[in-house]
C-alpha cells in the first residue's frame, strides 16, 4: 500500500488512543500522534536495500509495540515526566507493526504488482519466510487503496482539527494524485530503461530494473 496509507494508519491508531484516554500523553500532545505517523512511514526507509524485509517486522514491531505500551501505562503512573516519550515510542512501534502486517495484505513485491507475478508480500523474521501476498488491495496506488487511505483519514478529521487536520487532509491529497500516475509512472520508467545504454542500466539497481528487462 502508498507510503501514505500507512501514515494515516498510524496518526488514526493515535487519535483513537487519545480520543479513548483522553487524558493520557496521546490525547493532550501532537508528539505521539507524529511518532504515530512517522512510525508508520518508517518500514518503508528500507525501499533502497531489501524492500519488505530490512525494516519490516510484523511479528517483532507488534511484539515491541505491546511492551512499549505496559511501558507508557507504567510510565504514565510512576513517571510522569517520562509519560510523553513512552508514549510517543509505543505508537511509533505499534504503527510500524501495523503498516508490515498491512503489506501482508496487499499486493506482491514487484514494480508492476497489477500483473500479480510475484508470491513475496513482507518478510517475517520470526518465520524465516516471506509471507505470500493476499491481494485485498491489489496494489500500492490501486484504487481501493485510496479507498482505505480515506477510511484512515475520515475520522481523523472528524475527531481533530489544526495541524493535524491540515496533515491528513494534504495526505489524502497526495494520494490521489500517486493513484491517478500509478501506472503511467511506470509506462514512462519503462521506456527510459528501454533508452538507456546498458552499460548503464547494469549499474542500476537491479530491483529498479529487472522487471523492465
Amino acid at each position: 500500500m502508498m507510503a501514505t496509507t500507512h501514515a494515516l494508519a498510524g496518526v488514526a491508531l493515535a487519535v483513537l488512543v487519545g480520543t479513548i484516554f483522553p487524558g493520557s500523553a496521546a490525547g493532550t500532545s501532537l508528539a505521539p500522534v507524529a511518532a504515530a505517523a512517522v512510525g508508520g512511514f518508517f518500514p518503508d526507509f528500507d525501499l533502497y536495500a531489501g524492500h519488505r524485509r530490512t525494516l519490516h517486522f510484523p511479528v517483532y514491531f507488534n511484539v515491541a509495540a505491546a511492551v512499549a505500551s505496559v511501558g507508557a501505562v507504567a510510565a504514565a503512573v510512576i513517571a510522569p515526566s517520562l509519560a510523553l516519550a513512552a508514549a510517543s515510542a509505543a505508537l511509533f512501534l505499534a504503527a510500524a507493526g501495523v503498516h508490515s502486517a498491512m503489506d501482508a495484505v496487499g499486493g506482491g513485491l514487484e514494480l508492476r504488482p497489477w500483473r500479480e507475478e510475484s508470491d513475496r508480500a513482507v518478510y517475517s523474521h520470526h518465520h524465516g519466510r516471506w509471507i505470500r501476498p493476499r491481494r485485498w488491495v491489489r496494489y500500492d496506488g490501486a484504487p481501493e487503496d485510496l479507498l482505505v487511505a480515506v477510511a484512515f483519514a475520515a475520522p481523523v478529521v472528524y475527531a481533530v482539527d489544526g495541524a493535524v487536520e491540515t496533515g491528513v487532509l494534504l495526505a489524502v491529497g497526495v494520494s490521489a494524485v500517486y493513484v491517478v500516475v500509478r501506472k503511467p509512472m511506470v509506462i514512462a520508467t519503462q521506456e527510459v530503461v528501454d533508452a538507456l545504454p546498458e552499460r548503464i542500466v547494469d549499474r542500476l539497481p537491479g530491483r529498479f530494473v529487472d522487471d523492465f528487462r
